[in-house]
């Protein structure tokens, strides 16, 4: 038996550039940091030369090729194990709620596949191989940022080449700054899951044929990313919560499909109570909202949040990024 594990994601400034509509002609840059928030794959050998997997859905085949699950089917290909062979994967966390737990799930389980090979893989090759799975076999319409914060963990600086080359820098934050985002970052669940791909698809479209200056507007997104990063290196908290109201007010006219009105009355109950700035994580639609909330309006907010129905889930930040995090497997 092995466990192998990664972490889902907050994208804190850029998010978004790192799409494949934007980054292949202007490069793209984005802050993004890991949680403690996990998915999980469970690898072991079967003792019949069929393949079982278990996650949402049940599947017992002969082969590869009559595998149902996309990313399932495709990882077993890629690494080469095609028979006798059990699969099972949990998450802390519902999939299509904007925190990259797909992406997440094709780097824990990529790195499950290889330690049941006993090969060692570099976290720079598991993010590459994954996105190779998901960008190129399986044509899904999504950046890299997901695959790579996934296998580094931490906080990190990512910029995305025109070539498709990854660069990551670990920022070096003091200990404080660290308790302070952790403590003045309020993360609620809006109770919508959606899938991230017609909100891709549509806000590429708009880029591409730069709809409303949309080009513009991620040029002034990316911008907010390096401003982030230097926010957080040099420790002025509150104004990261000014920016993400300016990067949410850009990104928010990218795609029609990004927020309805109940989400927009979220938002502005929110700002209202107090919250500084906020957005909702990922291509949009449903899923997370992130709010930035000093400690003296933190209750206020909550109380707020709570009327209407929306969830609050608590978060530290990960610096461990894949693990594999036992290894039972003998041959």
């Amino acid at each position: 038996m092995i466990v192998s594990r990664a972490p889902v994601r907050f994208s804190l400034g850029g998010g978004g550039t790192d799409l494949p509509s934007y980054s292949r002609e202007h490069g793209g840059f984005l802050v993004a940091a890991a949680v403690d928030k996990f998915v999980y794959v469970c690898v072991a050998k079967r003792f019949q030369n069929t393949i079982r997997l278990a996650y949402t859905e049940s599947e017992i085949v002969d082969s590869v090729d009559q595998i149902r699950h996309r990313i399932f089917r495709e990882a077993l290909r890629m690494t080469d194990v095609t028979k006798g062979v059990e699969l099972h994967s949990l998450a802390d966390v519902p999939a299509n709620t904007g925190l990259g737990s797909s992406s997440t799930f094709t780097v824990a389980l990529l790195n499950g596949l290889h330690a049941f090979k006993r090969e060692f893989v570099p976290v720079e090759q598991l993010a590459r191989e994954a996105c190779s799975l998901e960008i190129d076999v399986l044509q899904e319409p999504i950046g890299k940022q997901d695959q790579y914060i996934a296998a580094y963990g931490g906080i990190s600086a990512l910029t995305f080449h025109p070539d498709g080359s990854v660069d990551v820098e670990r920022l070096a934050l003091r200990d404080e700054v660290i308790d302070e985002l952790e403590a003045n970052l309020l993360i609620y669940y809006s109770g919508v899951e959606r899938a991230a791909a017609s909100v891709l698809k549509e806000q590429a479209k708009t880029i591409v044929a730069n709809k409303d200056d949309a080009v513009q507007r991620m040029h002034r997104i990316k911008a907010l990313g390096h401003e982030t990063k230097r926010i957080l290196l040099t420790g002025n908290i509150d104004a990261y919560g000014e920016m993400l109201h300016e990067h949410w007010t850009n990104k928010r006219k990218l795609a029609a499909n990004m927020a309805d009105g109940t989400i927009d009355e979220h938002y502005d109950v929110a700002r209202k109570a107090g919250a500084i700035g906020g957005k909702l994580m990922g291509a949009g639609g449903g899923g997370f909202f992130m709010f930035y909330v000093r400690a003296a309006e933190r209750r206020r907010v909550q109380e707020a949040l709570a009327a209407r129905g929306l969830r609050p889930m608590r978060f530290r930040f990960d610096f461990d990024g894949a693990r594999i995090m036992a290894n039972f497997h003998r041959s």
